[in-house]
């Protein structure tokens, strides 16, 4: 599912424009990187978490040449879904 699906599907369960739906969804998804940005956890209950998995600092190798490369710290997005939504979607596909 797309960004335009989802706002369309918003768009017709709602009654709001698709214009409208699309600004909403785009609104969302800025508010979540910005808060990831600055290193902060969204948490929507029932849903997931977005939180930055923490990579520290190592020495790696280079597969292709197996030289040896330093990586720096780095901080990974992730999403983790929260068990009801595990739940539920497990639920409905074994059916």
């Amino acid at each position: 599912m797309t960004r335009a699906q989802i706002a369309a599907a918003i768009s017709e369960a709602t009654g709001l424009s698709k214009k409208e739906t699309e600004i909403v969804v785009e609104g969302f998804i800025s508010c979540v990187i910005d808060s990831l940005k600055r290193n902060e956890t969204v948490e929507i209950r029932g849903f997931g978490t977005f939180k930055n998995n923490i990579k520290h600092p190592r020495v790696a190798r280079n597969p292709k040449t197996g030289d040896k490369i330093s990586l720096g710290k780095r901080f990974i997005p992730m999403f983790k879904v929260s068990k009801e939504f595990k739940k539920v979607v497990q639920e409905q596909l074994t059916k």
